[in-house]
């Protein structure tokens, strides 16, 4: 078990890199719970189709005791959880198409708003608007995932 930079302090200056197999990702949710629970903030998942981003949504759910079922909202383009956990997928959305559909205003809602497929982009536009947002990429490392966590 593999787990790299775990002092959340330091999420600012440094990225957080963890690698992991499926049933090690409780290491990286216990941490980002702690981080991000009771927050106002949007956590953009980004990666290759089949890496693990609607993986990592469901078991943060779970985790935090949530009964829902959590797939991943292509098509719908936005499910919740509870009262505070907001999951988008902007696969099949451009920048423009996400905007114009009023989803942008949905990060008002106080929580955790879960981006699938967010990038660069969208993070400068939320961050200009005054957003708090993470990073979290996830890359396909043989039987494991590589997380890279940063603001």
């Amino acid at each position: 078990m593999v787990k790299q930079l775990v002092n959340w302090k330091r999420l600012l200056e440094h990225q957080m890199k963890y690698n992991l197999e499926l049933n090690q990702l409780d290491i990286l949710i216990e941490d980002l719970q702690n981080q991000i629970l009771n927050k106002n903030i949007v956590v953009l998942l980004q990666g290759d189709l089949a890496s693990g981003k609607t993986t990592l949504v469901k078991k943060f759910v779970k985790h935090i005791g949530l009964e829902d079922s959590v797939n991943s909202p292509t098509f719908s383009i936005q499910s919740i959880y509870g009262k505070n956990i907001f999951h988008y997928d902007v696969y099949n959305k451009t920048l423009e198409e996400f905007i114009a559909l009023g989803l942008l205003e949905e990060f008002e809602n106080n929580g955790i708003h879960f981006v699938e497929w967010g990038d660069n982009t969208l993070q400068k536009i939320l961050n200009e608007y005054g957003f708090e947002t993470l990073t979290i990429k996830i890359k396909k490392i043989n039987d494991k995932r590589e997380y890279i966590i940063g603001s």
